[in-house]
């Protein structure tokens, strides 16, 4: 998989194709971070075939739609658990993020990855993806926003003025109370 822009949160929904001897076989969901639908059943297939044994010759797809987060504008909290190959090995991995949806917050997942550890998109398996109250954060660079009285100053502003001469005498006054 190529993480490419923003991923999006897909349900995929599938199963072995009916048969004589199974009319009616089970269904399997999955929760899928993708960039578009058709990466999304790729990923499903993918997990399929690991953990269930079934591969798209002899499966089908039921659904596959698109979960919007319920509120887009508050900022949350999120914990990713997740399953990633380096070159040494495979490692499990639990990391924190804030952001305003659960997508942004594995897309958030994803490049950090990839900075820090040089994870490729295609070797980085997401286990599950939770909203975590304030309490339960463990990672300092995440719990240093719960602060209700944080202040982010400005002290250094230029003004940007249309009508004020480009070139002049006096050094320009960038402190502003």
């Amino acid at each position: 998989m190529r993480a490419k822009g923003e991923l999006r949160e897909y349900e995929v929904i599938g199963r072995r194709l009916p048969t004589q001897k199974d009319p009616v076989p089970k269904l399997f969901k999955m929760r899928i971070f993708a960039p578009d639908t058709v990466v999304a059943k790729s990923r499903f297939w993918y997990f399929c075939n690991r953990l269930k044994k079934i591969k798209k010759s002899v499966g089908e797809i039921v659904s596959c739609r698109r979960i919007y987060d319920k509120t887009p504008l508050k900022i949350k909290n999120f914990g990713i658990w997740l399953r990633y190959d380096s070159r040494s090995g495979t490692h499990n991995m639990y990391r924190e993020y804030r952001d305003v949806e659960v997508a942004k917050a594995v897309t958030q997942c994803y490049r950090d990855m990839g900075a820090r550890h040089r994870a490729r998109a295609h070797s980085i398996q997401i286990l599950k993806v939770e909203k975590i109250q304030a309490s339960q954060c463990r990672r300092p660079h995440v719990k240093q926003f719960h602060n209700s009285k944080i202040k982010f100053p400005l002290p250094h502003r230029t003004s940007f003025r249309l009508h004020k001469p480009r070139f002049t005498t006096r050094r320009p006054n960038t402190f502003f109370h």
